[in-house]
């Protein structure tokens, strides 16, 4: 990774928390000089202490990025201590969920380069996804050294419009949690079925997470690699006239999760 950028300016890391972290270690691994980075979070870890960054120090006068890391809660309070930094070249980079570009133009300036990217938190093990859209004042390069930082914790992919945002945030933002309830609930009917406790979450965690990286990485597309598991009127052919049920299935629920989700940021974004 090209890090030539943060070296001569910097890079000021706004809240460390499990995201924030995530990232910082990325970067770190791949080459990016800890003497370059300044972080700002009132509850430090011991992890962040023993990586050599700058913490809760004077920040340089122009960094090159300022990544914003904070609860969506905590940005009113957060941001406006950095906003002598906004108007000019650094550029502002904000995973935090739920704040909308026009809330920083609001608070660092019309002028201000930012781009918005909604992370997941399979990021904490370099397998998340990134959605980014850069504002008006955000250039190609900003664009691409925003992708470049947040590919240190998995795949970017960048949106046609801010208005994406809260779809990506049904489907992929929250995403993790609805397979973290899936591995749950089949471990559960593994134990109806008389399954040790320790054995369905074995089989169930396995299942779920191989699954996953086969569906990843197989040429065949979702539908047919479930195709490719269900004989005729067998075991799985079973279960899934139950989960692909147009009424009470998959299809349906998950329709109305994601929809959830997605209002749910809007309203958010709303304030």
């Amino acid at each position: 990774m090209d890090f030539s950028r943060i070296a001569d300016q910097g890079l000021v890391l706004l809240g460390c928390g499990k995201m924030g972290s995530a990232m910082l270690a990325g970067w770190l691994e791949r080459g990016l000089p800890p003497a370059q980075v300044w972080v700002v979070d009132p509850n430090p870890s011991d992890w962040l202490r023993a990586q050599g960054v700058h913490i809760n120090a004077p920040l340089p006068e122009r960094p090159a990025i300022v990544l914003v890391a904070v609860k969506p809660q905590m940005m009113r309070d957060a941001l406006p201590g950095l906003s002598s930094l906004g108007g000019g070249d650094t550029l502002f980079v904000s995973v935090a969920a739920g704040t909308p570009i026009s809330a920083y133009e609001e608070m660092l300036g019309a002028a201000t380069p930012i781009v918005r990217a909604m992370p997941n938190t399979p990021a904490a093990v370099g397998r998340g996804i990134t959605a980014l859209i850069g504002n008006a004042r955000a250039s190609a390069d900003d664009l691409d050294t925003a992708e470049r930082l947040l590919a240190a914790v998995g795949q970017t992919v960048r949106l046609d419009s801010e208005a994406q945002m809260d779809a990506v945030t049904g489907v992929s933002g929250s995403g993790p949690a609805y397979v973290f309830h899936l591995v749950e609930t089949l471990a559960a009917a593994g134990q109806e079925q008389g399954l040790s406790a320790e054995l369905a979450m074995q089989l169930a965690k396995a299942t779920v997470a191989g699954a996953g990286a086969l569906a990843e990485a197989a040429e065949d597309s979702p539908a047919q690699l479930r195709i490719n598991v269900t004989s005729p009127n067998g075991t799985t052919q079973a279960a899934l006239e139950v989960l692909m049920d147009d009424k009470a299935g998959f299809p349906p629920l998950l329709k109305r999760a994601v929809a959830a989700a997605a209002d749910r940021s809007r309203e958010l974004s709303r304030g």
